[in-house]
C-alpha cells in the first residue's frame, strides 16, 4: 500500500491511493494528526443554514482488509434510523463505477445518524442526529480496499456530492 502524506497546493490537497492521485476542492480543509487506520481526514464546510460542517475521512485497514460489501453495507445501514414510514433500504442507494482500473462501490445512506464516539466501544454514549447522511465507498484498489465517507448534515452532504463525484473520478 502506497500513501503519502497530504500535500498541499492551491486548488486543494493532493491525496494519494496506491499510485493513484487526486487534488480535493480548494474549500475541503486536511485536518492534521494522526487516528489508527485514518489516512486522511478533511472537514468540508457547512451549508447555509447547517449547524455543523461535514467531514471526509479515508482509512486502509490493509491489503484486503476492512471486510467486503455486504458486511460493511449491514454495518453502514446500522448507523442510521431511516425516516419514519420507510425501512433502511428506501434511503440506501448504491452506485458501482470504474476509475481506470479500479472497481468503486458507493453507498448513499441518510436518515437519523446514530452519532457515537468512540465507534466501536459498546459503552459510549451515542447522539442522534436527524437529517444526516453518510456517502460510504469502497475503492478496490490493487493494494486496498480504501474506504471513503463524507458523513455530515443531509443539505451540507449535498452540497458537496458533485465536487466529492468529480473528486473521486478524478484519480488517475
Amino acid at each position: 500500500m502506497l500513501v503519502s502524506g497530504s500535500l498541499a497546493l492551491a486548488g486543494g490537497t493532493e491525496v494519494t491511493l496506491d499510485s493513484l492521485k487526486s487534488t480535493t476542492p480548494a474549500a475541503w480543509k486536511a485536518v492534521p494528526g494522526k487516528m489508527p487506520f485514518r489516512l486522511y481526514t478533511f472537514t468540508l464546510p457547512k451549508a447555509e443554514g447547517d449547524d455543523k460542517d461535514a467531514q471526509l475521512v479515508i482509512t486502509s485497514f490493509g491489503k484486503g482488509g476492512g471486510g467486503g460489501y455486504k458486511e460493511n453495507l449491514v454495518r453502514w445501514q446500522g448507523m442510521f434510523l431511516p425516516p419514519k414510514g420507510k425501512a433502511i433500504e428506501d434511503v440506501t442507494k448504491t452506485e458501482k463505477f470504474k476509475v481506470g482500473a479500479v472497481e468503486v462501490t458507493v453507498v448513499d445512506i441518510e436518515g437519523t445518524f446514530k452519532d457515537k464516539f468512540p465507534p466501536f466501544d459498546p459503552a459510549a454514549k451515542t447522539t442522534l442526529r436527524p437529517e444526516w447522511r453518510r456517502i460510504n465507498v469502497i475503492f478496490a484498489s490493487e493494494d486496498g480496499p480504501y474506504f471513503m465517507y463524507i458523513i455530515g448534515p443531509q443539505k451540507t452532504v449535498a452540497s458537496h456530492k458533485d465536487s466529492f463525484e468529480k473528486w473521486l473520478k478524478g484519480f488517475k
